[in-house]
Order: structure tokens, then C-alpha cells, then sequence
């Protein structure tokens, strides 16, 4: 639109839209939770009510248009909810999942390709380490290299006495959220170029653990401190580590072992905002986080808790 000679400009014939109101975060998502369980690891497809992902909601922008990531845990939760967004914003997109978890991962890999991008299938437990340093290096070969790495696969299984807690589920969490993410960056650091963003999950649970978790909320915490540590040896390489730590989301997680059963129907009723988050919610700080908008920003961890209180 140009002006004229007298420096009038023109009235535009494009109606602008008029804006969404504001939603009142309490009443966002409403959401009734019933009593139900399904093996470990569970699926995202089983679950009632079913999450929300952002399968038809997130609306890309193009922020990460050309970018490569890999997202462990990508198949169902959070995870999934991180890779549609990252598709839908310009990224190809690799995900880590167990073989158990195929058909969740068969739709996470048809909604990015309908975004129009690249997805590389990488099943596997990251749990044993050459499994884990694999799936780096597929991901790698199969998106053409790496900008992104999203460590996000986890174990949690609630144990209410620390009697019952054994010797065999404490190293299998700590070699899953700990070692893993160890493993995983160690072998990506090749990749990672200036520019690249590595982004770890943690969780509330490593500022305000519940009693029946106590090795993955060990756990979570060592995340959150392994990525400060790492934030500062990697910057003057030119590659920021950060790290989300959700609160209570609606997830697989929950309902294959990850909850005292008893405690389901009110999960995230505790929280300020009264009621749990659905994975779409979380999907927004990972974008900020691998986005140049967030290229000041590094050993940080941002919170997503609902309103629970974080350092």
C-alpha cells in the first residue's frame, strides 16, 4: 500500500480479523478423569478422555522453518504435542519411542507428514545405551543432520513405600531420565552446530516431590541440573541447553503406573489452577526454546506447572 502524491495512503480493502478473546486458563480445558489403567508404557490412543496434542488446534508460523530435531518420547504425551507443533512451524522431525508404542508413533509420523515435513521413526529403549546413541545417529542420518535435540523420554512409576522400592526400578529410572540424556547429547555433540538447541525435561517433581516418587523425582532433579552445568560448557560453543519442567499433564504416563490409581480422578486438582494441563499446553515453551526468540536464553528452566510454585 503506497501513498499518493499529497501523502494520503489509501484506505486497505483487507478486513483485519478481529482478535480471540482472552480464556479464562481455569475453564480452558475442562476435563473429568475416571478411574482406569492400561500397562506400562501406555498409549496415548487408549486413554479417556483423550488428550489434547494440538492435533487440531496448533497453528503454525514458520519459527522453526528448516530445522531438524529429534524428540524422544515422541510418540504420545508431551512429546507428541512437541512434535506436531515443531512440524507445523517448519521442522523435520525425528521421534524416539518404544517398539510397544508403535501405533502412537504411526500417528504422530501421519500428522507431520501431513504438515507437509520429513519424519524418521526411531523405536527403541533408550533405557540401554547403545539403543540410545543409535537412535542419535539415525536421527541424524535420516533428517540429514541436527539442530534440535528434545530429551523427553522418562519412566515413572509410583511406589508408596520406599521398602517396595527395588534395587531393579531405581537403576531402570535413572537409566532412562538420567543416563539416557547423558548418552544422547554426548553423541549428538558432533552434530550440534552453532545455533543448535538442546532442550532436557524435568518436572515440578524436582522442586516439590511427591512421596511415592521418589526415584523419579531424584531423578528429574538431576536433569535439571545436569542441563545448567551443560548450559555452561556449551555456550561458547554457541549451542543453548535449557530445560521445561512441566507440572501435572494429562498424559499416558499417568495411568500406566505413573499414579497412585486411588489419586487419579483428582489429578492436577492441587495445583492453582485447579485442574491438570493437556500436552498442547506444553508444546509452546519447546518451540520458544529451539526458536531464535530465545537465543539470550540458556541454563534456564521454564516452568509450566499450572500455577505450583517453582525456585
Amino acid at each position: 500500500m503506497t501513498a499518493d502524491r499529497r501523502g494520503n495512503r489509501p484506505h486497505s480493502t483487507t478486513e483485519i480479523p478481529e482478535p480471540a478473546p482472552p480464556v479464562d486458563p481455569v475453564t480452558k480445558h475442562p476435563i473429568e478423569i475416571p478411574f482406569q489403567s492400561q500397562p506400562a508404557p501406555g498409549l496415548a490412543s487408549e486413554l479417556v478422555p483423550l488428550a489434547d496434542h494440538g492435533e487440531k488446534s496448533w497453528v503454525g508460523h514458520g519459527r522453526l522453518e528448516g530445522r531438524r530435531a529429534l524428540i524422544t518420547g515422541g510418540d504420545s504425551g508431551i512429546g507428541r504435542a512437541v512434535a506436531i507443533a515443531y512440524a507445523r512451524e517448519g521442522a523435520d522431525v525425528a521421534i524416539g519411542y518404544l517398539p510397544s508404542e508403535q501405533s502412537d508413533a504411526d500417528e504422530v509420523a501421519e500428522l507431520v507428514r501431513e504438515a507437509g515435513r520429513n519424519c524418521v521413526l526411531l523405536p527403541g529403549d533408550v533405557g540401554h545405551e547403545e539403543t540410545a546413541r543409535g537412535i542419535v545417529r539415525d536421527a541424524v542420518a535420516g533428517l540429514g543432520g541436527l539442530d534440535v535435540l528434545v530429551l523427553n523420554a522418562a519412566r515413572q512409576t509410583y511406589v508408596g513405600n520406599l521398602e517396595d522400592l527395588s534395587s531393579e526400578q531405581w537403576s531402570e529410572t535413572m537409566n532412562v531420565n538420567v543416563n539416557a540424556p547423558f548418552w544422547q547429547i554426548q553423541e549428538a555433540l558432533a552434530h550440534l552446530m552453532p545455533g543448535s538447541s538442546v532442550i532436557f525435561t524435568s518436572s515440578v517433581q524436582a522442586y516439590t516431590p511427591s512421596a511415592g516418587l521418589v526415584d523419579y523425582a531424584t531423578s528429574r532433579a538431576a536433569v535439571n541440573t545436569m542441563s545448567k552445568s551443560l548450559a555452561q560448557q556449551l555456550a561458547p560453543r554457541g549451542i543453548r541447553v535449557n530445560a521445561v519442567a512441566p507440572g501435572p499433564f494429562w498424559t499416558a504416563l499417568q495411568v500406566s503406573g505413573g499414579k497412585d490409581p486411588e489419586q487419579l480422578p483428582y489429578h492436577g486438582q492441587k495445583s492453582p489452577l485447579k485442574r491438570p494441563g493437556q500436552p498442547v499446553e506444553m508444546a509452546g515453551a519447546y518451540v520458544y526454546l529451539a526458536s531464535e526468540e530465545s537465543s539470550y536464553t540458556t541454563g534456564n528452566t521454564l516452568s509450566v506447572t499450572g500455577g505450583s510454585p517453582t525456585p
